[in-house]
């Protein structure tokens, strides 16, 4: 059950922290920011095979390569959106 608690904590804090860099932070809720980090967790371990919050415990390494994957989903569904990356 921790487990579970931690994990959808990293990925609120690494679909937040997404947001801040692409400054969608204000139109995305608490919820949305889970969902973003746990999904971008998955793309950035599949795109660039290191560990990831859904693999592994929390480091470094884990975070980078989920907030990448989180970039990167939030950059495609802002394109999708035609909203622009800024």
């Amino acid at each position: 059950m921790i487990n579970l608690i931690l994990w959808l904590l990293f990925g609120a804090c690494v679909g937040w922290l997404a947001s801040l860099v692409l400054r969608t932070s204000a139109q995305q809720s608490m919820l949305t920011n889970v969902a973003i980090g746990v999904i971008g967790a998955l793309i950035g371990g599949f795109l660039f095979g290191g560990p990831t919050i859904n693999t592994s415990g929390f480091s470094m390494t884990t975070l980078i390569v989920s907030l990448l994957g989180s970039i990167i989903l939030l950059a495609v569904t802002n394109i999708l959106n035609r909203q622009p990356v800024r």
